[in-house]
């Protein structure tokens, strides 16, 4: 590795200016003759750590790889504001009788040591490592902070200021008040902990916050019962919704910005017997619309749908799954595949999720009469080539797609239910004719979201006889493959999970399919045949996901059950 590339990867790796990267491989080492960079540049690295650490041997410096965050006290960064930690990349690590350690990844920084040594009182010895590990521990530690709910006890619910509002949550001043401080501390916990969605439910006698994590709900704590209406409060004027009404459901949104991540916030209220619950949905707006492929579909679907439906240039595509499945994003893979300067797109959407450039996206508002059906009957004035309908959920709705997709347009469009076969009678209850759902309807896509083996800790694992028939494969085909199971760790909070991936069904509307819509027959006949001819269940597209060590047999059979 040249010394020009040293010089670069230590100022990517540490908060060390350019200058004082210069001057340090300048420097002529005490123990030989030849200055550091020289005598760094003889070796080969593949990572930041191996270099970094190498640097610090060679000045005579403490480095360490892995920081174990539970062993660094909240007491420590309490009178330190987070921005500040950020900004020098520095964190009191460990105290002791004489000194404090302290971690950072500049330590020609004399000005941060000067200031750590004046609050603690004591020498300050730095602990060296590279600025991604130490801003990630600042993340976790702060977070274990202001988490810490030990002393609401003492927290008033007059004590804080209804008229402010937190734009970005690491702005937050030492004045805000506790109930602020509070709510600001969920929220940021929350995208770090990439949750999709906070509850906040009143019962009799407490309080629970809970957060779904890759589609499980997890207890995170309980405040206080007596700052329950002060933190409904607060959310809700950050929505602007009214606090003053508590007896009729309210919908708002909450726009943040979250360690420079944009978030968008739909917050849902409800009146219960115990008081308002809350529920807040999170979506970070920063995300780049996915590429089908990365979302985690196998060859042969994605293989049908790129050389034949999105080919179309009229019909329905559906896309059909429970609430939170991924529709929406599998929705934006394929408008972002069919965007073209030759293409008119035009989508109506509730909410728009995701600002795609080059698409026409319209909110849906019910307040002013914009609906599915009003902005679809709109876009039909409007010259579109494709026509993206957020969800079917009456018969107007229904009646316009299918009328649009006849008169050559291509329509995309979400429906809720459990399987792909399931889209044809669903449609027979919302009132569509059948004949108009075998002409139209081109193919359904089927779907719903399992959880990912965390790859930090996951293991090998050998199947029983009773998991083996269950899922149907063979102890060679087994052992052929990666099958592994969850065990938990840092990297996954110890769930044993990180992220979800789709498992999926396509149905392919053939001339079999289309004698059976014709005739109203039930889901489990469509469905008996779509796969003889030739439809993969989700149970088939799991299995694969298990032989190849991507999810578990327990998350499989939690999601899916055995076809009979």
């Amino acid at each position: 590795m040249a010394s020009m590339d040293i010089t670069n990867i230590l100022q990517k790796s540490t908060s060390l200016t350019a200058d004082q990267v210069k001057s340090i491989l300048k420097n002529p080492s005490v123990l030989r003759p030849v200055t550091i960079g020289e005598a760094l540049s003889h070796k080969e690295y593949t990572t930041a750590d191996e270099l970094v650490g190498d640097l610090c041997k060679e000045m005579g410096l403490d480095f360490i790889k892995d920081i174990p965050i539970n062993d660094i006290s909240a007491d420590l960064v309490r009178d330190i504001p987070i921005n500040y930690a950020k900004l020098y990349s520095i964190l009191p690590y460990k105290e002791e009788n004489e000194a404090v350690t302290a971690l950072t990844s500049n330590p020609l920084n004399l000005k941060a040591m000067d200031d750590l040594r004046v609050l603690f009182g004591k020498k300050v010895k730095p602990l060296i490592t590279t600025t991604s590990k130490i801003q990630d521990a600042i993340n976790r530690v702060y977070e274990k902070s202001t988490a810490n709910l030990s002393g609401l006890d003492d927290i008033d619910a007059e004590d804080y200021d209804l008229e402010d509002q937190t734009v970005d949550l690491l702005d937050a001043g030492e004045d805000d008040a506790p109930v602020i401080k509070l709510v600001n501390s969920l929220l940021f916990r929350a995208v770090k902990e990439k949750a999709s969605d906070i509850h906040v439910e009143p019962y009799e006698k407490d309080i629970v916050v809970r957060f779904r994590i890759d589609g499980i709900l997890f207890d995170i704590f309980k405040p206080p019962k007596k700052l329950q209406n002060a933190i409904t409060s607060r959310i809700k004027v950050m929505a602007n919704l009214n606090i003053a009404e508590k007896r009729l459901p309210q919908d708002g949104r909450i726009p943040l910005k979250v360690g420079g991540k944009d978030i968008d916030i739909r917050l849902s209220t409800v009146p219960t017997a115990f008081g308002e619950r809350a529920v807040m949905r999170l979506q970070d707006r920063s995300n780049v619309v996915l590429e089908l492929n990365q979302l985690g579909f196998n060859e042969e679907t994605l293989k049908k749908l790129d050389d034949d439906l999105l080919l179309r240039t009229y019909g329905i595509l559906l896309v059909t799954g429970p609430t939170g499945s991924g529709k929406s994003t599998t929705l934006y893979g394929c408008l972002s595949k069919l965007n073209q300067p030759d293409v008119n797109i035009l989508t109506v959407e509730d909410p728009v999720e995701q600002r795609i450039h080059g698409i026409g996206q319209v909110q849906v508002n019910a307040k002013i009469g914009l609906t599915f059906a009003s902005g679809l009957r709109s876009f039909l004035r409007q010259d579109p080539d494709i026509i993206m309908v957020g969800e079917i959920r009456d018969l107007e709705t229904a009646e316009l797609a299918i009328t649009s997709s006849m008169t050559g347009h291509l329509v995309l469009s979400t429906l809720h239910t459990n399987d792909a076969a399931g889209a044809f009678p669903r449609l027979f209850d919302i009132g569509v004719e059948p004949f108009l759902i075998a002409t139209s309807i081109l193919g359904v896509i089927a779907q719903r979201l399992v959880r990912v083996l965390c790859p930090h800790c996951k293991v090998p694992y050998e199947p029983s006889d009773f998991e083996l028939d269950a899922l149907g494969v063979t102890r060679k085909q087994a052992t052929a493959g990666n099958v592994c199971k969850a065990v938990g760790c840092n990297h996954c909070n110890q769930k044993g999970y990180l992220g979800r991936s789709v498992i999926q069904e396509l149905l392919i509307v053939n001339d079999d399919i289309r004698s059976l819509v014709l005739q109203r027959k039930d889901g489990n006949t469509i469905k008996k045949q779509a796969t003889a001819s030739g439809m993969k269940t989700f149970r088939d597209h799991g299995i694969t996901k298990v032989l190849a060590g991507i999810t578990s047999i327990e998350e499989l059979n939690a999601n899916t059950q055995l076809d009979i």
